[in-house]
């Protein structure tokens, strides 16, 4: 008898059906029914295969045909950086249905996570699979029982993705300082690899040109607050913003020390906006206006979907916006109006 040699690895399905020369559905065929009906030299392979990897499949989860078995399983990318609230919805969600949750971050890309999920699917071990980032599997690979929703909130670098690229607050934004009286805006964007930062600055741009507004450039930034610091360092005398807009509270502080340096008064002669509402916003000096984006709340609606496949009804979503301007001290009135 072989048995998995002791600290290594547990091998996959999707390995043995590499090794054996075969599709991961006859592997899983084979496990489930001893072979019957493959040809011997298929059959013969996976075994080999199968010892040569001391793989071992869950049997007491294979036996379980009603496929209940009270878990779910969030399959995320590796964590580039820990995205705990959407997470906290998720699972306060399955909870809230009856569910235990089990967090899945295979290291790897797209191709690493459809691996996963489809030795999730084969093995039976949860009831259903809740990806959070992108999955390379087409839906005609997994087992026809297999309940799968694909919530793409990241990518495989962890950026944001779906509902996280919405940038329309940012027109709130500038059609509520419009009203105050500014007249000449300045973007200090993050990083282009990221789809939010190039819809923040799409809808920026887009935003000055309906309201007929002013545009003092869009300052190439990489989400730090000292992209903040050198983005108003690079503003020439004559050429002041009345209102700053920042990709993201970090990059925010960092405008509003470089105001500082330069002896503007926040809001008096510069408002600036952030985008998070980090912890630490609200007790700046002054507190910075921003845009609370609901974590929770996207967790909470994926799992949703989720559950409404298991159970085979519609899923309750919440449809009020997940995002939401928070006002404070860091906007104000434009210093000359006109």
């Amino acid at each position: 008898m072989t048995t998995q040699p002791t600290g290594s690895r547990r091998p996959t399905i999707m390995e043995v059906a590499r090794l054996a020369g075969v599709s991961h559905q006859t592997v899983s065929r084979y496990l489930r029914f001893g072979g019957e009906g493959l040809k011997p030299r298929t059959r013969d392979s996976v075994a080999e295969a199968i010892a040569q990897l001391h793989y071992r499949p869950n049997l007491a989860a294979r036996s379980m045909r009603t496929r209940v078995t009270g878990r779910v399983a969030v399959v995320m990318p590796a964590l580039a950086y820990n995205p705990t609230r959407m997470l906290a919805g998720a699972t306060h969600a399955a909870h809230e249905a009856g569910y235990q949750v089990e967090v899945i971050s295979p290291e790897g890309g797209a191709a690493a996570r459809a691996e996963r999920v489809l030795e999730l699917a084969d093995s039976r071990q949860v009831d259903g699979i809740l990806a959070l980032s992108t999955v390379d599997l087409p839906t005609r690979d997994l087992p026809t029982d297999a309940v799968l929703v694909v919530a793409a909130a990241f990518d495989d670098e962890m950026r944001g993705m779906g509902e996280l690229v919405d940038a329309s607050p940012l027109e709130e934004i500038i059609e509520h300082l419009a009203g105050l009286g500014h007249r000449r805006f300045l973007h200090v964007a993050g990083s282009s690899l990221f789809a939010s930062a190039r819809a923040r600055a799409a809808t920026f741009t887009a935003t000055l040109d309906r309201l007929g507004l002013q545009s003092a450039g869009v300052f190439d930034g990489d989400w730090s607050g000292e992209s903040g610091i050198a983005a108003v360092e690079s503003i020439r005398a004559g050429e002041e913003p009345t209102a700053i807009i920042a990709a993201n509270d970090l990059v925010a502080m960092g405008v509003l020390r470089g105001a500082h340096q330069r002896g503007w008064s926040v809001p008096g002669n510069v408002s600036v906006t952030g985008w998070d509402d980090t912890p630490g916003s609200a007790v700046l000096v002054p507190s910075l206006t921003t845009v609370d984006v609901n974590h929770e709340r996207i967790g909470e609606n994926a799992m949703a979907r989720l559950i409404a496949r298991l159970r085979d009804e519609e899923p309750r979503i919440a449809d009020d916006p997940i995002a939401r301007v928070v006002w404070r001290e860091s906007t104000g009135p434009a210093p000359t109006a006109g």
